[in-house]
């Protein structure tokens, strides 16, 4: 095909968002599956580089909440994940973003702003938000604590003061109501409640194989 036949190719962008500990990684991981699409995960994708700077400043480079390393590194790890999936995305193919993106849902432009980098392929991208949350903090701990990463260590050690970011924020990107979801993880993703995302983000190779393996 050429690239006179990818003007149509209708590509989506599917963020998962929500704090840590909440499940996005998992759920993303198992929506790529489905959908084929490319999964980037920001702390994956750019955690080479954010390890390299961090050691180069001579601070840890598991670091990933402190001011230092929002400073260095944060707005780079974003632009980093962003720009890989605009890259899909002008070949209409689909792609799933995974971070907190806390600053970013809290601003109504920044969507646009990054969209606009598609000049004309711009209005042949469908976006969808999936914004995943826990009710207990309790739970939110326990699942961190599980994990048992070097990068959840200031986490845990300064749990008053980061479990506060832990709060449901709103997302102002301007979408329509159908196109954000805000969902609930506590519970296992078998697969009724995963055939529930592959309908809200549109399931275009119909249904999810394996799911009663998980």
């Amino acid at each position: 095909m050429g690239l006179k036949g990818l003007k149509g190719l209708r590509g989506r962008l599917i963020f998962v968002v929500g704090p840590a500990g909440a499940g996005k990684t998992t759920i993303a991981k198992e929506l790529a599956k489905r959908l084929r699409a490319a999964l980037l995960d920001m702390d994956m994708f750019a955690r080479p580089a954010s390890e390299r700077i961090m050691t180069l400043a001579g601070l840890d480079p598991e670091d990933r909440d402190s001011d230092e390393y929002k400073k260095l590194c944060r707005d780079l790890g974003y632009r980093m994940t962003m720009n890989a999936a605009l890259d899909q995305l002008e070949l209409g193919l689909d792609a799933i973003v995974v971070g907190p993106f806390t600053k970013e849902t809290e601003s109504a432009e920044w969507l646009e702003a990054e969209l606009s980098r598609l000049g004309e392929r711009r209005s042949e991208v469908e976006v969808k938000a999936i914004y995943v949350i826990l009710h207990d903090l309790e739970l939110y701990r326990r699942r961190i604590e599980g994990r048992g990463l070097a990068a959840d260590e200031w986490k845990l050690r300064n749990w008053d003061s980061f479990s506060r970011s832990l709060a449901v924020r709103q997302i102002k990107w301007k979408l329509p109501d159908d196109s954000v979801l805000y969902w609930d993880n506590a519970d296992e993703l078998d697969g009724e409640r995963l055939s529930r995302l592959l309908e809200f983000v549109g399931n275009r190779h119909g249904s999810p194989p394996q799911t009663d393996s998980m």
